[in-house]
């Protein structure tokens, strides 16, 4: 199977879009962080996109296996980091940092079983899936706050901010808790 099925060109558009995130986040124009949520937006849209697509036309991958969870990864953790900047509070850097942190670590923990033939212990799951989800809807709350400050929707941001921070905690949990025989056994 050819490397480059349209599931991976879509998962290396979400890669492309990164820089232009980053650089409409940072321009002084109120536009530019709707754009910068448009974005955001898009690439989680495309994250959903490629995964269907790979399942319904069975272009699956090795390739795609890699590359679409380091795209995810990558546009979470930047803008996370963006609004850390952004905020500076104590209130939100602190799930940021639950969020970031879960990230690396069950990255590591993959690649680590994936090097066992593991892999499928600690395959993503619906608990893994509605974190994603939490994280992507209060990401595009904040990217959007960053030009309006309206007071229902910051407490809407906060709420699934937070609501993503425990749901990454908990599926840690589960895909540490997952690896953790063969952890003991391979230590």
């Amino acid at each position: 199977m050819a490397i480059m099925t349209l599931p991976n060109w879509i998962t290396v558009f979400r890669l492309v879009l990164i820089p232009f995130f980053v650089l409409f986040f940072y321009l002084p124009y109120k536009w530019s962080f709707y754009l910068s949520a448009f974005i955001f937006v898009a690439a989680a849209l495309s994250d959903m996109l490629d995964g269907y697509l790979a399942r319904k036309l069975n272009q699956s991958s090795e390739f795609g296996a890699f590359l679409d969870p380091v795209a995810d990864k990558l546009i979470v953790i930047i803008s996370v980091v963006l609004l850390i900047e952004k905020f500076h509070s104590i209130y939100f850097t602190l799930p940021a940092l639950v969020i970031i942190s879960r990230e690396i670590i069950i990255s590591a923990l993959r690649e680590w079983m994936s090097g066992l033939g593991l892999r499928s212990t600690v395959a993503v799951s619906m608990l893994g899936k509605l974190k994603t989800v939490a994280q992507m809807l209060s990401i595009t709350l904040f990217l959007i706050l960053h030009a309006e400050h309206v007071k229902g929707l910051y407490d809407i941001a906060y709420a699934s901010f937070y609501l993503a921070a425990i749901l990454t905690l908990w599926s840690m949990v589960v895909y540490l808790k997952a690896a953790w025989p063969v952890m003991l056994e391979r230590g």
